[in-house]
């Protein structure tokens, strides 16, 4: 009898943790398909924001070429239609990487993104777009977090093989591999101080030249000795549909230079800043300048077009530490077509150089990072698009993740 009552309370005991294991495992298993069915979840709203973001222009439609906030968030270029982006809505982003700069002599703080020296785009905060006006106006505030980054699909790369006769290399790198024979449009821009007159003045040479099989292209430059005047060069490089943008600078005096700060999208002014009010430095001095704009065409060459200020000229000088009305001064680009701002300095008739600002985000295929910091989040759900930004080939790619914050519970 007690053999018996033993067995069954063992037996019991068994089934009881049998029954237990089993609840477990089948607690862990569904908890698992629950999370399985959150991640493709948001793997889905990532695709689907992402192409909201890409195939609407917001509201109102041209947000991007004024100083409004859009009551509407999109990317996509109105003038177009499918994933065609315009480059001036990603300008008014409130880029993530850059460290912002604050000018004293405006008492604003700006948007910055800086590819190195002489190659910056400045957007005060109050006209950009920031992160959590953005999940407001695409109705994830609170549910999701997102990072939206534009790349440039073609890496046009400049370096400096000979200086004396100035001898280029072109590299053009395309998605994975060289971009064979394709064909390089550029332009060449010879600086010269203030020799002979009281503002520098500059050359422009336009050209094109075919890239080898390995995807690089040699320029020289007969009579042109690098190491003496500062010069920059922008090259366009394109293959069957695929376009990409590079550029290479030397100056010989960068201890004083102009600092352009975009203060209107509207009316396209932008303002030219003494680098010593922004930066600072050890050696202040007056500088000089000349400013011209070029845009690309639909041949891929680079052409001048005029600029206005309220003197009607395109130079003017730049002094260190004076009132507002003299520390800086204003030009108006007079269009809402992608181009490139070049701004020439010089000191004396042997201290020059060149300062480059895009005037739309893809006139010098800058980069965009956007939103939150992914890093941290225990699962991100990534898509991406190949895109057109203002004719340069980009590749869009969202990292989106639930702000719900789940685990498997054993």
């Amino acid at each position: 009898m007690v053999s018996s009552t033993i067995d069954h309370m063992v037996a019991v005991t068994v089934f009881l943790a049998a029954t237990l294991l089993f609840i477990g495992l089948f607690n862990q298993t569904i908890q698992t398909a629950v999370i399985y069915q959150r991640h493709r979840a948001t793997a889905t709203k990532a695709s689907d924001l992402l192409d909201n973001m890409l195939l609407s222009p917001g509201i109102p439609v041209n947000w991007g070429q004024t100083d409004i906030v859009p009551t509407g968030f999109g990317l996509q270029d109105p003038e177009f239609t499918q994933y065609r982006i315009s480059p001036f809505s990603l300008m008014r982003l409130n880029s993530s990487t850059g460290t912002p700069v604050y000018y004293p002599k405006t008492g604003l703080t700006y948007s910055n993104i800086t590819m190195g020296f002489g190659q910056s785009l400045l957007v005060p905060f109050s006209s950009t777009l920031n992160y959590s006006t953005a999940l407001r106006l695409l109705g994830i505030n609170g549910t999701y977090g997102f990072s939206l980054t534009m790349t440039p699909i073609v890496t046009v790369s400049i370096s400096e093989v000979q200086s004396n006769p100035l001898t280029l290399s072109i590299n053009v790198f395309g998605a994975g591999s060289p971009l064979a024979y394709a064909e390089v449009s550029y332009c060449f821009m010879i600086i010269k101080g203030r020799e002979g007159g009281a503002y520098p003045s500059y050359t422009i040479d336009y050209g094109t030249t075919l890239a080898n099989s390995a995807g690089v292209a040699s320029l020289v430059f007969p009579g042109f000795d690098g190491t003496e005047d500062s010069y920059v060069i922008i090259a366009y490089a394109h293959l069957s549909g695929l376009v990409g943008v590079g550029y290479h600078e030397h100056v010989v005096y960068d201890e004083n230079y102009v600092v352009p700060f975009v203060s209107n999208f509207e009316t396209g002014e932008v303002l030219l800043a003494h680098s010593w009010d922004v930066h600072g430095g050890d050696h202040p001095a007056e500088i000089a300048y000349n400013a011209t704009f070029v845009l690309l065409s639909e041949d891929f060459t680079l052409r001048e077009m005029p600029l206005d200020n309220e003197t009607g000229k395109i130079v003017g000088k730049l002094n260190y530490g004076q009132d507002p009305q003299h520390a800086y001064n204003n030009l108006t680009i007079n269009t809402h077509n992608p181009g490139i701002l070049i701004v020439t300095y010089s000191k004396s008739a042997v201290e020059s150089g060149v300062v480059i600002m895009p005037w739309g985000i893809s006139s010098l295929a800058f980069p965009v990072t956007f939103g939150g910091d992914s890093s941290k989040q225990e699962w991100v759900a990534t898509d991406m698009r190949q895109v057109i930004v203002g004719g340069i080939a980009y590749q869009a790619k969202i990292a989106l993740w639930s702000l719900e914050g789940y685990q498997v519970v054993g």
